[in-house]
């Protein structure tokens, strides 16, 4: 066998070169067609929560709402997000009108005005996130507004604080086409050493205010206790009060009864003198027949009955 009996390569007929042609073709066809209809697809949706920014060789050519958007093949859709963010601000450093160093964290929520989508769009962000803005801002805001208040009045006016920061901030972040919704103060917090000096002020004054306490039921119990003595005393000059008015009463009572009787007698000498020969016979009734061993001058003499 020769050699080119030997290596004889066994080409295709042109039928199946055409058949294999016409399937490369229509591959390369089929590919091309996606590319153009993938590239230049009218159909856009954009999302609840979203504006659609559509631009022109760069340029910004419209907004579109929530929904169905048709394009031309030179527009491009760019999605927006309306929705509420938040923006973390760590350990924001500021300083108290009485030069206290003063540490906050925050969680600070915000949202992009619709009405400024383009704005924001064209100088700060192609997706609506501000949070480096807003970080910036804050931090801002707060170091301005602790300056503004004590050390002692940022812990007792903390709620007037937060808002104050809210109005401070909502002010800069009007620049960038932002509001505010919230903010979350957390981590609020002074030097070490400060904080120990508040804690033993808070101790010492618990302590002041306890005394003080304690010195007020003191005195509310002896002044109660005067009170009750104050109750019993007028208690017993009433009683006392009572009971001379009532021997008053009986005195004066006697000594009108006596005043009677010796008018009476006085007025009757005949009734004196048949009491006083009462008052003998009751005597002699009793006397035993023994004459007195002793006798007193002026002492009278006892009844002797002769006839016996």
């Amino acid at each position: 066998m020769s050699l080119v009996n030997r290596y004889k390569v066994q080409l295709p007929s042109g039928r199946e070169a055409l058949n294999t042609f016409a399937v490369v073709r229509d591959a390369v066809l089929a590919l091309i067609i996606l590319f153009v209809l993938s590239a230049f697809w009218p159909f856009r949706t954009v999302p609840t929560g979203s504006r659609g920014v559509i631009t022109q060789f760069g340029a910004i050519k419209g907004i579109q709402n929530e929904g169905l958007v048709i394009l031309a093949p030179w527009e491009k859709l760019a999605l927006f997000s309306v929705r509420a963010e938040e923006a973390k601000i760590e350990n924001a450093d500021g300083s108290t009108s009485d030069t206290q160093p003063v540490k906050v964290s925050m969680t600070v929520r915000y949202s992009i005005s619709v009405a400024r989508v383009a704005e924001v769009y064209e100088k700060y962000s192609h997706d609506g996130d501000l949070s480096s803005y807003v970080q910036t801002a804050t931090q801002e805001a707060f170091k301005a507004v602790t300056a503004r208040y004590t050390a002692p009045d940022l812990i007792a006016q903390r709620a007037r604080v937060s808002g104050d920061i809210a109005a401070a901030l909502r002010t800069k972040l009007e620049l960038y086409g932002a509001q505010v919704i919230n903010i979350d103060m957390r981590n609020f917090a002074f030097s070490d050493d400060y904080m120990k000096a508040i804690s033993a002020k808070l101790t010492q004054e618990q302590l002041r205010l306890g005394a003080e306490n304690k010195l007020k039921t003191v005195e509310a119990e002896q002044k109660q206790k005067v009170a009750i003595a104050e109750a019993e005393a007028s208690a017993l000059r009433a009683k006392a009060d009572g009971e001379a008015y009532a021997n008053l009463k009986v005195a004066t009572a006697q000594a009108e009864a006596l005043k009677v009787q010796n008018s009476a007698l006085a007025q009757n000498k005949d009734v004196l003198e048949l009491r006083r020969i009462e008052v003998e016979h009751t005597k002699a009734e009793r006397w035993d027949g023994k004459l007195p061993v002793n006798m007193y001058s002026g002492a009278p003499m006892p009844f002797l009955n002769i006839q016996k």
